[in-house]
């Protein structure tokens, strides 16, 4: 046999074990696309992740940059917040207790919209009380407006010189993005005394899945 008819004969081999790998993920997709997400999906609706901002638990300036790889979840509020944000941190840290182990591959950061009365200490006392894997985040005003701004969410602070009389509203969806910083889903229940915690928690493990799963072009490589 010659080189050539080896060589020809080695490629018609690949392009075989290549075609029925495709057609394995090709099947394997198709039962994807079939799978809902529990809750309300907005890939592609809103721009990736983008910020910069200052991290309590250390004080260090970070971006998206340093949430690659990690499902996010974003979250608006303030330490002052008498309801809706304990409320909603409480049941983030019991989704996160359900997914055991893949929590690891979690980050919640929590934005404060009211960085006048909020500290770097208090923030991350806030922040420690709820579960590891929450990050509190404490911009400038215009770092503050710029990523509201860019998904939408509405906060109001109305400081007064009496402090009975401050007032502070936001919004209190969660938005939650891919490893890849890409928007994927909204969690708008969380707030609520009873919200889905099991399509939630099911959503959050599915997501750190296919983040860790890699692209086609590793899934394939890895047959050969």
């Amino acid at each position: 046999m010659g080189l050539s008819s080896a060589v020809a004969r080695h490629a018609k081999g690949f392009a075989a074990r290549l075609l029925g790998v495709c057609i394995a993920m090709l099947a394997v997709s198709g039962c994807d696309d079939g799978q809902a997400w529990h809750a309300t999906d907005l890939s592609g609706a809103f721009p990736p992740l983008h910020f910069a901002m200052t991290r309590a638990d250390d004080g260090k300036q970070v971006t998206e940059a340093d949430y690659r790889g990690k499902a996010v979840l974003l979250y608006f509020g303030y330490t002052f917040c008498p309801d809706v944000c304990p409320t909603t941190l409480s049941h983030i840290s019991n989704i996160l207790d359900r997914m055991g182990k893949s929590a690891d591959d979690v980050r919640v950061l929590f934005v404060t919209v009211d960085p006048n009365r909020d500290t770097l200490p208090d923030l991350k006392r806030y922040a420690d009380a709820f579960a590891p894997q929450v990050d509190a985040l404490r911009g400038t005003p215009n770092e503050l407006a710029a990523l509201a701004k860019r998904y939408r969410v509405a906060y109001t602070v109305r400081p007064a010189k009496d402090d009975s009389d401050y007032e502070v509203s936001h919004g209190s969806a969660v938005y939650v993005f891919d490893g890849e910083g890409r928007i994927r889903l909204l969690f708008s229940s969380l707030s609520r005394a009873q919200p889905d915690m099991d399509g939630m928690t099911t959503d959050l493990e599915r997501l750190t899945r296919e983040d860790s799963g890699g692209g086609w072009l590793s899934r394939i490589a890895a047959w050969f």
